[in-house]
């Protein structure tokens, strides 16, 4: 018999922990735990989410190469206009929506803070 997933959650690992909490709120995401190790004023590991997507983020033990960062991440919502406004509005930089045949209601690129590709689309 094979193994039964019950779930799956992305670890990233990230230069600034809070840099990333903040990011990532603007997609909607809240800290739901964190870490911060006695003696220390910031996390170095945080679990986010948003309705049903959760991520996991913790502290680079060294640097991190954007160039390296070989995962998409897929993030859905229910308006794709209406997310890229918001997020160009907040000043964050969205590259072109683009409807492609596997995902009609559209998708746009993003990347966060350490360079891992986000892929915001509509069903």
């Amino acid at each position: 018999m094979a193994a039964q997933t019950r779930s799956l959650v992305a670890f990233a690992h990230v230069v600034d922990v809070e840099r990333s909490i903040k990011f990532y709120s603007s997609l909607g995401f809240h800290v739901s735990n964190s870490v911060v190790p006695d003696g220390q004023r910031v996390p170095v590991w945080a679990w986010l989410e948003s309705e049903k997507a959760n991520l996991m983020i913790g502290l680079a033990s060294g640097p991190i190469d954007a160039s390296q960062q070989a995962i998409l991440f897929y993030l859905y919502y229910d308006d794709i206009r209406q997310t890229y406004a918001a997020l160009a509005e907040l000043g964050h930089e969205p590259g072109e929506i683009k409807y492609p045949f596997y995902m009609p209601g559209g998708e746009f690129r993003l990347e966060d803070p350490d360079g891992y590709v986000l892929m915001l689309a509509q069903i």
